[in-house]
């Protein structure tokens, strides 16, 4: 039987080795026994040809002999006429093994059909037939993946009695080890594919090893892990799926439907249920960002209007975002005002008001926009809108200029159909559907409902924040707000006779009724909280400057109205008569009262305006780094650090991943040293380490890590001397902060293998894997 293989392949030698070289591999090679799942007959078979191989080239004349055989087939060239003979010979075995496949012919002519066209420049040894598992095997070992398929699945049909008739040894042994072997082939040839970035074709070797062993009902350990590595795939596979063009439809449909799987498995997209795919709740947040570029508006609405039902504060927010982009790009207000809505049931308990803002912008509610502003605790937003709203009464202009760039940079780009678009508040405003939505719209009532100023606790409270008169829809002009770069000149026209507008400034007033001889006292809702209201609220209001006045000015002027009315009250109670004194008393002690509630509400004003800005962090931002996944596959390749060359070994290649890890905190620190990355990594992994530095350099966004690092293995790759293997175990904690502010952390001890490649004589890593 003619087998694909040669002596110096058989031990893992260069045709240059030496005789002291053939004896060591020959002992490492025996000592490196094959999986336990493996029979004695595979075991014994490896071995032989291994002691075959050792004997030939041990002895100086059957070298000489043996070389002389290799190199001919190895290095002559092939006549014109021998090259198309054996491109005939090639489709002819290439139709004779797919019949074999599908019809499951004969051993016999199985035999024939894998010897009829040997590669004359493949060297190839003669074996005996039941030394077959044992090549296998090698091959497996060698990692021939699509070569042993070809070899060993003809003989695992159903019509073929190859093995029955015990051709190869006992079947009860042999058919099994021919199943392992190509099995662990699939499963191989799939991890090789998944780090190739062959996300489908990855899957679909994985699944026909699954298959094959379903099928015969053996091994489980194996097909355990087979499902295993199916389940981690199932991210990159999504990606795949989803980035094919949108003319693949079913392509595009099955990684819809492996996402939705995927969901309900975690019970959403913020759920905590396991999924087997490794991905905890952050990392699969950064996924599902990085998956959104790949779908569009309508398959993200139908997506995560779904998963906002569950419920979900994650995907009502991203479907805020769907309907925003959805509206504004195909001019519907009326999908705005949906996401208006759903931001309702987000501002109860995260900081929304700056999307609120914009919803209201373009719904024409200029006037809550205002209102959502000044509720708003986003810095760096609040900085660049009054900024360019320095030449206006309010903060209109500059909210015009950010949501339209707000839209172009940060809500069209995650849309595969958007991503191109242009966003023009000009346009959008001139459209006469959104005109006539927008005079439609039942301002009032909706103005009501939507921008009272939710409490923590059930039950109706006074003083909450009541609306003033919003501007109409009409205030909207025909010609919207249009800037000129380097000046804040966006303006919004009101049209004329517009009487909200004027009014607009008038603050509205709440009146605490005395007795009836005590006139009056008048407090302004906007300068003054209420002691029941949210504390955190009023004080980022009074902290915009809303008021105009210091702490000290409001306090003086509450003061000084207090003395007023006080010394009202007590010169009418010495000029009443004394029939009417008893009555007054009452009156004086009300006013007392009064006079007890205005000091009180007094203090809780001050206590906002000198206490430290404070209040809820939104669970979900506006900006949000790009999702990058870990690396997950089961055979990545390696990198090292530019310092370190030569040989590589335990001491180099801990200075290595120490490198590394070193220049993953200077990349992601404070100071975003990305650079650093280029001295340790290479691709793949370079570009994918430099995104996610840059990403959250952008956001003003990093962590903070402690390392512990032991390396416990190297190993380096026998037939190509530039790449390697480490063994470490990893010891790793890190802290996340958005804006300084700390915001999770974790302590993770982990087993990692990195794969490194040797470039320009430097060490570098290219990739590395958990290992459970």
């Amino acid at each position: 039987m003619l087998i694909p293989l040669d002596y110096y392949r058989i031990l893992g030698l260069p045709i240059q080795a030496t005789a002291e070289q053939l004896q060591q591999a020959h002992r490492d090679r025996t000592l490196q026994l094959p999986r336990r799942e493996y029979s004695e007959v595979a075991i014994v078979a490896r071995k032989q040809l291994l002691d075959e191989a050792c004997a030939v080239l041990s002895d100086s004349e059957g070298r000489k002999a043996y070389d002389a055989s290799f190199l001919a087939k190895t290095y002559d060239r092939e006549s014109e006429a021998a090259q198309e003979a054996k491109h005939q010979r090639s489709k002819t075995s290439a139709g004779t093994a797919t019949f074999l496949q599908d019809a499951g012919e004969t051993a016999p002519a199985e035999s024939k059909a894998l010897e009829a066209a040997p590669d004359p420049h493949t060297p190839s040894i003669e074996i005996d037939d039941n030394q077959f598992v044992g090549a296998l095997l090698i091959l497996q070992e060698l990692g021939e993946y699509e070569l042993v398929q070809k070899l060993g699945r003809p003989y695992l049909n159903n019509g073929s009695i190859a093995i029955a008739e015990g051709r190869f040894g006992d079947p009860q042994l042999v058919r099994p080890d021919i199943v392992l072997t190509v099995s662990l082939a699939c499963l191989e040839l799939g991890r090789e594919q998944w780090q190739q970035g062959q996300y489908e074709n990855a899957a679909r070797s994985l699944e026909a090893g699954q298959e094959l062993l379903l099928r015969e009902s053996l091994f489980a350990s194996v097909r355990g892990e087979m499902q295993a590595d199916i389940y981690k795939l199932r991210p990159y596979n999504i990606l795949e799926l989803l980035s094919l063009p949108e003319e693949k439809v079913a392509e595009r449909r099955k990684g819809l439907q492996i996402l939705r799987e995927m969901l309900q498995e975690r019970g959403g997209i913020d759920g905590s249920g396991d999924d087997r795919s490794g991905l905890g709740i952050e990392d699969f947040l950064r996924f599902v960002q990085q998956m959104r570029k790949h779908l569009t508006s309508s398959e993200q609405q139908a997506l995560f209007e779904a998963e906002a039902g569950r419920p979900s504060a994650v995907a009502t927010y991203l479907s805020v975002y769907t309907l925003l982009a959805q509206g504004f790009a195909a001019r519907q207000p009326s999908m705005i005002r949906r996401a208006k809505l759903m931001l309702m049931q987000l501002g109860r308990r995260q900081d929304v008001h700056l999307e609120k803002a914009v919803c209201s912008l373009l719904l024409g509610q200029t006037e809550e926009a205002s209102r959502a502003l000044e509720l708003s605790s986003e810095k760096e937003p609040l900085a660049f809108i009054r900024e360019h709203s320095q030449d206006s009464p309010d903060l209109l202009p500059g909210l015009c200029l950010y949501a339209e760039h707000w839209l172009q940079e940060e809500v069209f780009p995650h849309f595969r159909d958007l991503a191109n678009e242009s966003v023009s508040l000009k346009d959008y405003f001139a459209d006469p559907k959104v005109q006539a939505y927008l005079e439609a719209l039942p301002q009032d009532a909706e103005t009501a409902n939507e921008w009272v100023v939710v409490q923590p606790r059930a039950g109706k409270l006074p003083g909450r924040l009541q609306p003033t008169a919003g501007r109409s829809p009409a205030a909207i002009p025909a010609q919207p707000p249009t800037a000129k770069q380097g000046a804040s000149t966006v303006t919004l026209t009101p049209v004329p006779g517009d009487a909200s507008t004027a009014a607009s400034g008038a603050k509205s007033q709440a009146t605490v009724a005395a007795p009836s001889a005590v006139a009056p006292v008048s407090i302004p809702i906007a300068t003054v909280p209420h002691p029941a209201e949210s504390t955190s609220k009023h004080r980022r209001r009074q902290h915009s400057g809303r008021s105009g006045a210091s702490g000290k000015g409001l306090k003086g002027d509450l003061v000084d109205r207090a003395r007023t009315k006080t010394a009202e009250i007590t010169a009418q109670v010495k000029s009443m008569p004394p029939n009417r004194l008893a009555l007054f008393l009452v009156a004086g002690v009300l006013s007392l009262l009064l006079l007890w509630l205005i000091l009180s509400l007094l203090a809780s004003a001050m206590q906002a305006l000198s206490g430290p800005l404070q209040g809820e962090q939104a669970l979900v931002r506006l900006e949000e780094p790009p999702l990058e996944i870990p690396a997950l596959a089961a055979a990545p390749e390696p990198r090292a650090a530019g310092a370190v060359s030569g040989e590589i070994t335990e001491e180099s290649a801990r200075d290595l991943v120490q490198g590394w890890l070193s220049a993953k905190a200077a990349a992601l620190g404070p100071n975003h040293a990305v650079e650093e990355l280029k001295q340790v990594l290479t691709e793949p992994a370079l570009s994918r380490w430099q995104l996610m530095a840059e990403a959250q350099q952008r956001n003003n966004a990093h962590q903070r890590y402690v390392h512990k690092l032991e390396v416990n293995g190297v190993k380096t790759n026998p037939t190509n001397p530039d790449r390697a293997q480490v063994e470490a175990q990893v010891a790793e904690k890190a802290e996340v902060f958005d804006r300084s502010q700390l915001v999770s952390s974790r302590n993770e001890n982990l087993r990692v293998r990195y794969d490194l490649i040797r470039q320009e004589g430097q060490w570098r890593i290219m990739d590395w894997q958990v290992i459970k």
